[in-house]
């Protein structure tokens, strides 16, 4: 081989060694693997492949068009079947999956959105908020931010646009009966993992464990999915409330919610209350903002729940 196709077959081989991530491609919930954990895996699979001269050894497309089977590593497009916007910044995306086939998360576990705004790729973590078990679809609830990247990515979506996810991720898994009771205390969109945790337990006649869900909203107007909390809330062994930031006067609610609404923010005094409260021995699961859930995690240990007593999303 002369020098120039020397030159040529190095041209071809770096043209395909693996892009390094930029920090945007990172969600930041600690996912395993992580995009960057990806890349030194392609990368090393590229060094091995250019040291043998042997191109076979490359792994495939980093998308698979069909949704066959979730992976953590690869991501899958998914149709958007339908677009509801829940609030004036919040939306509920449902994704179709083909047939009756279902997407194989456990509850509260949560996947990686992959988007593309005026060319830099972006990814986020969304929880499901569907049925473990639902058939055909899963839903995302979204809210979107006046500067956030994604968002503008989000808001672009219509019924027929494809979207790309990769997954599972999630360390808490739920087994029927396993806690006495679960305490939820969860704030604006971290309500999500809450959701199919909740459903399982209510869905299944032999699972006993209490619950008392606690969501963090600024006004009434902004609480999410009203309708399936109160149908929860009307389980035996469930309870709901809500802590909302921006409104003082009981008046203005329904009769419905007076009695289990607070006003302010979910704070030590509230937390020490809701936990003297609970029937049986809590675990509490927390979710929402960072600072919301380093607060939240030392309000329980003062209200003397131990470090194991809790996980936070």
């Amino acid at each position: 081989m002369d020098k120039g196709e020397e030159d040529d077959e190095e041209e071809a081989w770096l043209q395909l060694r693996p892009v390094e991530p930029l920090p945007s491609q990172c969600c930041g919930s600690g996912c395993s693997p992580c995009v960057f954990d990806l890349y030194q895996r392609d990368l090393a699979s590229w060094e091995a492949a250019r040291a043998s001269k042997d191109r076979s050894l490359l792994s495939g497309e980093e998308t698979q068009s069909c949704p066959s089977k979730l992976s953590p590593e690869t991501f899958l497009a998914f149709l958007i079947s339908a677009t509801d916007r829940l609030t004036k910044d919040t939306y509920l995306v449902r994704f179709a999956l083909p047939g009756n086939s279902q997407l194989g998360l456990r509850p509260g576990q949560h996947l990686i959105l992959r988007g593309i705004v005026d060319g830099l790729e972006i990814q986020r973590a969304y929880t499901p908020i569907s049925p473990a078990n639902a058939k055909g679809y899963f839903e995302v609830l979204i809210k979107c931010y006046q500067t956030g990247l994604m968002s503008q990515y989000v808001e672009s979506w219509k019924a027929g646009d494809t979207a790309f996810w990769r997954g599972p991720f999630g360390g808490f898994f739920y087994k029927p009966n396993q806690y006495g009771e679960l305490l939820m205390l969860a704030a604006g969109t971290g309500l999500a993992p809450m959701v199919p945790i909740l459903q399982s337990i209510t869905d299944n006649a032999e699972d006993e464990t209490f619950i008392t869900l606690v969501g963090c909203f600024k006004t009434f107007e902004g609480i999410y999915l009203k309708t399936f909390l109160r149908e929860q809330a009307r389980f035996w062994n469930v309870r709901t409330f809500f802590v909302l930031s921006q409104e003082n006067s009981l008046e203005q609610l329904p009769w419905s919610y007076r009695d289990k609404t607070h006003f302010g923010r979910l704070g030590r005094d509230l937390i020490e209350e809701l936990v003297g409260s609970c029937r049986r021995k809590p675990f509490a699961l927390v979710c929402g903002s960072a600072e919301f859930t380093k607060d939240v995690a030392g309000y329980l240990l003062s209200a003397g729940l131990a470090e194991d007593s809790y996980f936070l999303f």
